[in-house]
């Protein structure tokens, strides 16, 4: 049926649900987020992890094969400059 947004028996908050949909987000995104919510605390949903260290703190070597994973181009002839700014663009 058409427009109808019940979300079932599996999704465990509701009302997060349903706001999730407003803003556009698919069905299943909205479910895990908000299924998510229920067994945490709101505010603990969707908090970033931990921090990695800047493109200036790593070695020459590092930052080429990070390059090399991301498929960068020329990164053999790259100082570390060019290869920071071509991991940042890419």
């Amino acid at each position: 049926m058409p427009g109808n947004r019940d979300p079932g028996p599996s999704v465990r908050d509701p009302e997060l649900y349903e706001e999730l949909r407003d803003e556009g987000n698919s069905k299943q995104k909205s479910a895990r987020i908000a299924n998510a919510a229920a067994n945490t605390s709101r505010s603990a949903v969707g908090k970033k992890g931990g921090k990695a260290g800047d493109y200036e703190d790593w070695t020459v070597d590092k930052l080429r094969d990070k390059a090399r994973d991301v498929g960068i181009e020329g990164r053999s002839t790259m100082n570390k400059a060019d290869l920071i700014r071509g991991l940042r663009n890419s």
